[in-house]
């Protein structure tokens, strides 16, 4: 029997049932958890501030593009030098 990280509720995982990185639901404060281990099973919390925070970097990743999925010029620029060397 394991308990929730965050609200001590216990929940019932089955070793052999359970996956790496799958991701189960607290039955009693319902926040989402992560298998991050096997054998014994070990459960971390996913925190949406760690959501949000991927999804701005993926917005930024996605700035560093011009609309035509091209790399900007001032990146092309510093290639094309590159090979001349």
């Amino acid at each position: 029997m394991l308990r929730c990280p965050e609200c001590s509720a216990e929940i019932d995982v089955d070793e052999d049932e359970v996956e790496e990185g799958e991701i189960l639901s607290c039955p009693e404060c319902e926040t989402e958890l992560e298998v991050s281990q096997t054998h014994p099973v070990a459960l971390n919390p996913i925190s949406d501030e760690l959501e949000e925070e991927d999804e701005d970097e993926l917005e930024e990743d996605e700035d560093e593009f011009d609309e035509d999925g091209d790399l900007p010029d001032e990146v092309d620029d510093e290639e094309d030098d590159d090979e001349d060397e």
